[in-house]
């Protein structure tokens, strides 16, 4: 009698980015738990034992996230970044992760909070809310720092400024979802900086081949 082959093992890791690109892709409400399961291949009871629940998998699925695609816009808190290019990096990079290949277009931060439903348990999308207020924070803090070290004229409302930069990025999820190309985005990014660049007290010459440079961070993500 011929033996039978070795069960193939559950791969934890690869199941939590196959969940993750679904909740990417659909919210968290389209994304049923038949769908969860059969994408990924497993039993209710499997499901269960290996995740918890739906509710704990997308919360998973959200930590994973961030800490790969997320990190992004991380450089809008290096501090040893000049602020204007911090800015302009974090746009770049977002957009360039967004209109990637290998996940869903968009980004999860933005899908994740509009797809788990006005009823949602703000618990479920504490990390997703945290996450977005840190990256406004950010874009404010830049300005301020723009400011504070003589760049931006100081009459300049660093709110309203930031406010238009963190707009920006936010529209980049419905320009990537309308499959609006990496290219176009960067060529508007460049035209949104020149309002950075009308508060200056003198406009400072940029390097686009150190843009470039920082942006190319996101090829592995």
């Amino acid at each position: 009698m011929a033996q039978m082959g070795r069960p193939r093992q559950f791969d934890r890791i690869a199941a939590l980015t196959t969940a993750m690109h679904l909740f990417w892709e659909h919210g968290y409400e389209a994304t049923s738990l038949a769908r969860l399961k059969t994408a990924l291949g497993i039993s209710a009871p499997s499901f269960y034992a290996a995740f918890g629940s739906k509710e704990a998998l997308f919360q998973e699925t959200v930590r994973c996230y961030l800490t790969t695609h997320g990190t992004v816009t991380d450089c809008l808190w290096d501090t040893g970044m000049a602020p204007r290019l911090a800015i302009e990096t974090a746009l770049r990079r977002s957009a360039a992760m967004q209109a990637g290949s290998g996940h869903p277009t968009g980004c999860m931060v933005v899908l994740g909070v509009v797809g788990t439903g006005c009823d949602a348990d703000a618990t479920l999308t504490a990390a997703l809310d945290a996450s977005r207020a840190r990256t406004g924070a950010g874009m404010l803090a830049c300005v301020e720092r723009g400011i504070a070290q003589g760049e931006l004229r100081p009459d300049t409302e660093p709110r309203a400024l930031a406010t238009v930069f963190e707009s920006f990025l936010l529209g980049l999820t419905t320009l990537a979802r309308d499959g609006v190309s990496a290219a176009a985005m960067d060529a508007a990014i460049t035209q949104v900086m020149r309002l950075w660049d009308l508060a200056c007290v003198q406009p400072q010459p940029v390097d686009n081949a150190t843009i470039r440079a920082a942006s190319s961070g996101v090829a592995g993500l």
